[in-house]
């Protein structure tokens, strides 16, 4: 069931969008080579609480997760890219960190994830952040009011296919608002054309994520944590939106800086 959102209540998404995109900034910043991902942790527990907002994620208890998570962030580092659970790892040059988050204030829900390079980058996983930036720059262009779900999905999905990476179809994006998981689906890969016609009011979470050699994915045996099948490294952009009159507005904007060219 869908809900379409007023004016006021995106305008109230919107503040919850803007301190999201205000602490990846902060985590960003602080992941650095010898960083502990409890570290990270931690500070988005005290951010959180500082602004008296909700973290979505604790006592989440989907079916495929292994019981209920209790931590107010994804981080997800190298070969990893969904449901990382943060752990006593210390962050080295080169790693590529996904760093995942939706948060309530006020009773209204935003969802974003941002991937970084720590330290000294590989060319190859710039290459795989610019996809992921790219795509979803591309299923918001397409998220038009009159367009099809459909041409969001196959925007995504045609800048993977640009660039030679698989997509996986088992988790992608998402309707959001007063809780974090709302209808519709909103797969990385669909035809144009195809699906529910876009209406002033829906709001969701686009969020691509690739493998750079496999779109089969692998549970670590903390139940939560996902992988390349294949031991690739990935990588995950994500922003909440809404639909307008006009252009798509970006809830969790930010000043971003694509990665390089591929």
């Amino acid at each position: 069931m869908l809900e379409l959102k007023t004016p006021q209540e995106i305008a109230a998404m919107d503040v919850t969008g803007t301190f999201i995109a205000e602490l990846l900034d902060d985590l960003a910043g602080r992941a650095r080579p010898g960083v502990n991902l409890l570290d990270l942790e931690l500070r988005a527990r005290t951010l959180l609480a500082e602004r008296g907002a909700q973290s979505c994620y604790w006592d989440y208890a989907p079916s495929f997760g292994r019981g209920p998570f209790r931590n107010v962030i994804c981080l997800s580092v190298n070969d990893a890219v969904l449901h990382g659970l943060p752990h006593d790892y210390v962050l080295a040059d080169g790693d590529l960190l996904s760093m995942d988050i939706a948060v309530s204030i006020d009773g209204w829900v935003a969802d974003s994830a941002r991937s970084i390079i720590v330290g000294t980058p590989r060319a190859e996983d710039r290459r795989l952040i610019a996809a992921t930036e790219e795509a979803l720059a591309a299923g918001i262009a397409a998220a038009l009011p009159g367009n099809r779900l459909g041409d969001i999905s196959a925007a995504i999905g045609a800048v993977a296919a640009d660039y030679g990476y698989p997509v996986n179809t088992e988790f992608g994006g998402h309707g959001l608002g007063r809780t974090m998981h709302e209808d519709p689906h909103v797969s990385n890969v669909g035809r144009a054309g195809r699906g529910l016609k876009l209406r002033q009011g829906l709001t969701l979470a686009l969020e691509p994520w690739f493998a750079a050699g496999t779109d089969k994915i692998v549970y670590d045996p903390d139940g939560w944590t996902i992988r390349s099948a294949d031991g690739s490294r990935t990588a995950h952009s994500e922003h909440t939106i809404a639909i307008t009159d006009g252009p798509a507005l970006v809830l969790t904007r930010r000043e971003r800086v694509t990665a390089a060219p591929r």
